[in-house]
């Protein structure tokens, strides 16, 4: 709901602050007044284009504000919109400013943060219908049509359901297109990846089997070299030729001589022991080289088995690891990765037959919906045809165009055919209608601009007045083109649509302004060779006094007219 409006130096508008309250809010005046000025302003508010000529002589710039209280129905988008934009203060209020400079910089701002137009616009469209002026109408935008139409069907629990087994089909489809594209490389891959896992499994590879093949191969390599060197060690130990003395035997006059100490001294038991241990150890070490001396191999054929062997790792190492941890990891990934393209044709099979009863399901609920919304067009057709009707656009038609587009994957309708299927169903629509019978029906986004359509959007608001979302509604040249007593039943209409939203009226029918509930009078004066608008919130017998004079003045026939009018509107709105 507008709160309020505030404009400065915009074409002859000085300075102008005006309040509103909910309800019907008319404003009147002399034709040049300036009414149109004030939406002039507003359509600028909301991201039409404006040039210089708007800007108010002698004045650096021209600005517009508008206070909006955010309508609970469209909440939820506005609050998303606002977040995303990094504006959100508060969650109940949105302040929304335009100023245009004298050096053609545009300002665009929300809640004081400078922002870019296409927010305002953005906005705009959750907030204010500006009936007169086709930019801002939400019923000439296509893509408004499916939404009102399901509202006004009362087929949103149905779409609910069709979006939920759509979202679930996605889902599938997505998998299936992944993996049908993996498909296809992994085939291509699978060749190599079974003759990498082959190649790896063959090898046998076993942890720290290399560290071992190196010491075995130093071992046979040197074999000659090592028991040359063990058997001099062991003949210095105990086994040297003639009578020359071992370390074994020198060191066996030394533990008997320790000994014989040990007994004369009892302290030197200790170095006793350690001549003890001396010995055993030289005697273990002179029968480990025995052993070592017996192992020692001279295998050429084992040596080279032992460096083929490990080049075969050197060459595993260059393609899938430097490690045999590596290399066995590398097999390990190289193997999964086999098993999921093997049984990747499984997994789509089952998405496949997935798939199929998605869609099926798909059709049943989407045929469902687009009967709801089928036998909801006739009502809403009937119903705006009445009311086109007391708007006296006798003869005009209406109807709703369900577009389907063949699709030979797509899903089957009830008349056979496999057709295209989107997010918010199986059709798109379009408003359509015929203001003169025998010309056709035309898309309502096409038809003619001024009163008719203003008229014809008033009918349509009322009908769908449930249906429809924005809550500020402005019509301007509603009247033009009807007379006193299709004001009173245009006036009649405006008030009823109040009970859902806020609407402006810029009328000249006394007979459509009696159903005001706030009432501006709008002037146009001339001070000091300028002109500026003056707008005054008007009630009682200034009222009266306004409405006698767009009856022709304010002549006591016409101020008893005028209150007769008000008595008569008071009965009506009694009646609502």
């Amino acid at each position: 709901m507008l709160l309020e409006l505030r404009i400065k130096n915009f074409a002859i508008i000085e300075a102008l602050n005006l309040e509103f309250k909910p309800g019907l809010i008319i404003l009147t005046g002399e034709t040049g007044a300036g009414k149109s000025i004030i939406m002039g302003a507003l359509d600028m508010l909301l991201g039409q284009r404006v040039d210089m000529t708007t800007l108010r002589k002698g004045s650096e710039f021209a600005s517009v504000e508008a206070v909006f209280k955010i309508p609970q129905s469209v909440k939820a988008p506005i609050i998303q919109l606002l977040e995303k934009e990094e504006i959100l203060e508060g969650s109940d209020y949105v302040t929304l400013t335009r100023e245009l400079r004298k050096d053609k910089r545009n300002t665009a701002r929300v809640n004081g943060h400078r922002t870019n137009v296409g927010v305002l616009v953005e906005l705009g469209e959750y907030l204010v219908d500006i009936h007169g002026q086709s930019e801002h109408l939400s019923l000439m935008r296509v893509n408004q049509h499916l939404g009102l139409l399901d509202r006004f069907s009362d087929t949103t629990d149905l779409l609910s359901k069709y979006q939920g087994v759509y979202s679930k089909l996605k889902v599938i489809q997505a998998e299936l297109n992944r993996l049908r594209q993996s498909d296809l490389e992994g085939e291509k891959k699978k060749e190599l990846l079974v003759f990498q896992v082959d190649e790896i499994e063959q090898a046998g590879l076993e942890e720290g089997e290399e560290q071992n093949l190196v010491d075995r191969r130093t071992r046979l390599a040197n074999a000659e070299k090592l028991a040359d060197l063990s058997q001099n060690i062991l003949i210095l130990l105990d086994d040297a030729p003639g009578h020359q003395p071992t370390v074994m035997d020198l060191l066996g006059q030394i533990v008997s001589s320790v000994e014989d100490l040990s007994k004369t001294d009892p302290g030197l038991a200790a170095l006793n022991d350690k001549t003890g241990e001396l010995s055993e150890g030289l005697f273990e070490v002179g029968k480990d080289l025995r052993s070592y001396l017996e192992s020692l191999e001279f295998d050429p054929d084992e040596l080279e088995n032992v460096q083929g062997r490990l080049e075969l790792i050197r060459d595993l190492q260059r393609k899938y690891g430097d490690t045999i941890p590596e290399i066995i990891a590398y097999q390990n990934r190289s193997q999964k990765e086999l098993s999921e393209i093997t049984g990747r044709g499984d997994r789509i099979k089952e998405l496949e037959g997935l798939e199929s009863r998605l869609l099926e399901e798909l059709s049943r609920r989407g045929n469902e919906l687009s009967r709801g919304r089928k036998q909801g067009a006739l009502v809403l057709a009937s119903e705006l045809e009445t009311q086109l009707n007391d708007l006296k656009m006798a003869g005009s038609r209406f109807e709703v165009d369900f577009k389907f587009r063949e699709d030979p994957r797509g899903v089957l309708i009830e008349e056979g055919q496999r057709i295209a299927y989107y997010s918010d169903g199986l059709e798109k629509v379009e408003f359509l209608i015929e203001t003169n019978p025998g010309e056709g029906f035309k898309p309502l986004a096409k038809t003619a601009s001024g009163g008719e359509t203003a008229r014809l959007m008033l009918a349509i608001k009322n009908v769908l007045a449930q249906a429809d979302h924005i809550s500020t509604l402005v019509f301007d040249e509603i009247d033009q083109g009807i007379g006193g007593r299709i004001g009173a039943v245009v006036g009649e209409k405006l008030y009823r649509l109040t009970a859902k939203h806020q609407v402006f009226c810029i009328t000249h029918l006394p007979q459509l302004a009696g159903f005001g509930q706030q009432h501006y009078q709008v002037s146009k004066d001339v001070d000091g060779g300028r002109s500026y608008i003056q707008v005054q919130e008007i009630s009682g017998e200034e009222r009266i006094r306004e409405l006698a004079t767009m009856l022709g003045g304010p002549s006591e026939k016409n101020l008893e007219s005028a209150r007769e009018l008000l008595d008569y509107v008071s009965k009506v709105i009694g009646r609502n």
